[in-house]
């Protein structure tokens, strides 16, 4: 870290079980502000100051740099324990976090630009390659785009935004090209079914020169492979195949919002009965069935995107790169995830019968929210099932970035 950086606390020392420990502990605390976070359609500011006062966005940054730099399990771990307070708030902490992550593996002087000024730097993405038009220029590249869905733009200093370069009709390279706030235009469009607090807007970026440094080629971000920021960085956790993995943590964050609702719904059962033949409701073998179901898939969700983390590492650690097939089978193990953890809200939330739908009742949002994250490419069992369903058949694949 430079000279010039403002005062930031380091968390290089912190322990695994003390960092997660703190970050359920503001499961109350986020529950309690859900609802006017969601109104509001950003991360209140006392949310915001809770997650930097624990180091929750800094746990895959390096120590170098004052973050944690924990194994990649912690971009599951950490999003579910949020999540379970606020889906919005784990799914925006899972964005900044991974990006931490991701500027690691920029050149050494783009990070200096970033951390060197402030460690505790937000920075957002566009990730969608097509959304973005890059040409070569003199020491960099010229960069115009508009790129939808950027999570916590509005609150954030920089962003990672995806282009395809092309030389005429061809395409050369790929990129994700670092940009300054100042650089681009947010454009105010999130008003949306579910997950509104992520402020998750449209950016717009008009012919701006991007240097070299600031622009990472995607094909680095292959997994154990060299990349720009690897001698400052040697970690293996940063040779983890992004392509495969990045969006494991805001699968999490479906699974966090799915034990939401078991745990609400736990508690109402015990306090209820029914409304027409005062039964209690957990004496009725049907909703001890759907408590069970839920909690089924709710687990197996869990594991298997934690084992999928690990067997990453285990590639990442041995050097590694996984191929093709094997990247596409962890891309599907998500969707399949995030597809249980979906019908466990489903089912839940069918079972609370009227109080269900109503603005008061937490479980309409937890809902929601399920239904709108849902909504992800990468939660698309019928994309990600064909695509791993193809390879097996003998398919070639033809994305450049797996």
């Amino acid at each position: 870290m430079n000279a010039s950086a403002r005062p930031a606390p380091s968390f290089a020392g912190t322990t695994y079980e003390a960092a997660l420990a703190d970050a359920r502990a503001l499961v109350p605390a986020l529950r309690e502000r859900a609802a006017r976070a969601e109104e509001d359609r950003v991360i209140l500011p006392e949310t915001l100051a809770d997650l930097h006062r624990i180091g929750a966005l800094r746990v895959l940054q390096p120590k170098r740099w004052g973050g944690m730099e924990f194994d990649y399990i912690a971009y599951v771990d950490f999003c579910e324990a949020l999540a379970r307070g606020c889906a919005s708030t784990g799914w925006n902490a899972g964005n900044l976090l991974i990006h931490h992550w991701m500027l690691a593996l920029y050149d050494e002087r783009a990070q200096q630009e970033v951390w060197g000024k402030d460690p505790e730097a937000l920075i957002a993405s566009g990730i969608a390659y097509p959304q973005g038009n890059g040409r070569k220029a003199p020491g960099g590249f010229s960069l115009s785009g508009r790129w939808n869905f950027s999570s916590a733009v509005n609150i954030s200093d920089w962003n990672m935004l995806a282009c395809i370069v092309r030389e005429g009709d061809k395409v050369v390279d790929h990129r994700m090209c670092l940009l300054h706030k100042s650089e681009y235009e947010v454009v105010d469009d999130w008003h949306v079914l579910g997950m509104r607090s992520t402020g998750s807007m449209t950016v717009v970026a008009r012919d701006v020169f991007v240097p070299e440094h600031r622009a990472l080629c995607a094909y680095d971000l292959r997994g154990g492979v060299p990349f720009p920021g690897a001698k400052g960085n040697p970690n293996s956790v940063y040779r983890v195949p992004f392509s495969a993995m990045a969006a494991h943590g805001i699968g999490a964050v479906a699974v966090g919002n799915a034990q939401a609702a078991l745990e609400l719904s736990i508690e109402s059962v015990k306090q209820r009965s029914t409304s027409y033949q005062a039964l209690k409701m957990r004496d009725i073998q049907t909703v001890q069935v759907r408590i069970g179901a839920a909690g089924a898939r709710i687990d197996a969700a869990r594991q298997l995107l934690r084992a999928n983390c690990q067997e990453a590492m285990e590639f990442a650690r041995a050097g590694l790169s996984a191929n093709a097939a094997t990247k596409l089978r962890l891309k599907r193990d998500l969707a399949y995830a995030a597809q249980l953890a979906t019908e466990a809200v489903d089912i839940l939330h069918a079972m609370a019968g009227a109080n269900g739908i109503y603005n008061s009742f937490p479980l309409q949002r937890i809902f929601r929210d399920a239904h709108a994250l849902g909504g992800h490419f990468s939660f698309s069992t019928d994309a990600q099932f064909s695509a791993w369903g193809l390879s097996e058949l003998g398919g070639e694949n033809s994305n450049p970035t797996l």
